[in-house]
């Protein structure tokens, strides 16, 4: 149900990457942003009709905002169809609230990974009504109707306004749409949000709320544990430019002595994945094409720090997508699928 908003949300947590871009702020956050719940440990938005506008940017194709429908999904298609909506064509902008599974404190944690979307467009209400009551059902809440539609995981939407709808996934999605409208944010990550202003496309993460598990990869490597935990928040923007897209990763930590472990553990990184890359076996499992685009990335991505944050910045070219399709990687030879 909604396919199209969920994608969106997702490519939007998946492909967003970036933090100042120059000082790009020109204002406060944009309202829809402001919808969000405050207590939110992730925020995300996307202005989608500002990239529709540069088509020729690879960061369209990233996003699928090409025009293209959904690669020729049959699914997304029959979906486009029956309900009148297509995120390519009638999504303009969303904010995104991500809860990620376990977070939060001790009194209020979730054990699945929830989203709250608030996405504004063009909505056909009638025809989405009808296609989510196929399996779906409508509760009352207050004059509008809450939509309820069981998967994996369950979604509920609502329809704030002709133009405005708030999605939310997860078992309770129904209560995390009724979180809309919250109180003041925490001013550290409110700056940090209204610093991004200008930017199409940025993300803000407390990593001081993330859950246990997430550092479960670094148990038998204590320092890497203790750097990882160090990072107190990632701030994450994408604008696209006339030559590509500049994507910029900014981590802030607990102190410089941490940044500048980290920049040079992530030195020491790029030098280990250039050698990977030169293995045999590694580019068995990968087209040429991928394995020309990693090592373009690895050439040109730029790591620093400035006091207490480590700064990652990376330039995509069209041509660095032309040669390097999103493709998954190929399953090497003489190994069982």
């Amino acid at each position: 149900m909604l396919l199209s908003l969920a994608l969106a949300g997702r490519e939007i947590y998946v492909h967003s990457i970036g933090h100042r871009l120059g000082g790009s702020g020109t204002g406060p956050a944009p309202d829809i942003v402001s919808q969000l719940p405050s207590g939110a440990p992730v925020i995300a938005y996307i202005d989608v009709a500002a990239l529709r506008g540069t088509r020729d940017s690879p960061l369209t194709a990233i996003l699928g905002l090409s025009g293209a429908r959904a690669g020729g999904d049959r699914d997304y298609t029959s979906f486009v169809d029956e309900t009148g909506f297509d995120y390519t064509r009638d999504l303009d902008r969303a904010a995104i609230a991500l809860w990620p599974a376990a977070a939060g404190t001790a009194a209020s944690v979730t054990r699945e990974e929830r989203v709250l979307v608030i996405a504004d467009g063009r909505f056909d209400e009638q025809k989405i009504s009808r296609y989510a009551l196929r399996t779906g059902r409508t509760v009352s809440r207050g004059a509008r109707s809450l939509y309820q539609v069981p998967g994996h995981p369950p979604i509920s939407f609502e329809f704030l306004s002709t133009t405005r709808i708030a999605l939310a996934s997860g078992t309770d999605a129904r209560e995390f749409i009724a979180l809309s409208n919250p109180g003041p944010r925490d001013p550290a990550l409110q700056a940090r949000i209204d610093r991004l202003a200008g930017a199409p496309i940025f993300a803000v993460a407390r990593t001081d709320n993330l859950p246990g598990n997430f550092y479960a990869n670094f148990a038998n490597a204590p320092q890497l544990e203790r750097l990882a935990r160090g990072v107190e928040t990632l701030t994450l923007a994408g604008r696209p430019e006339r030559e590509g897209i500049k994507l910029e990763l900014d981590g802030e930590c607990n102190s410089t002595k941490n940044a500048l472990e980290i920049e040079a553990l992530l030195e020491f990184s790029r030098v280990g994945a250039s050698i990977a890359i030169g293995d045999p076996k590694t580019r068995r499992q990968m087209t040429e094409e991928q394995v020309a685009f990693l090592e373009a990335v690895i050439k040109q991505l730029k790591i620093d720090h400035e006091d207490r944050s480590v700064r990652l910045t990376l330039d995509l070219t069209p041509e660095m997508f032309g040669r390097a399709p999103l493709a998954p990687l190929k399953s090497p030879p003489n190994r069982a699928p």
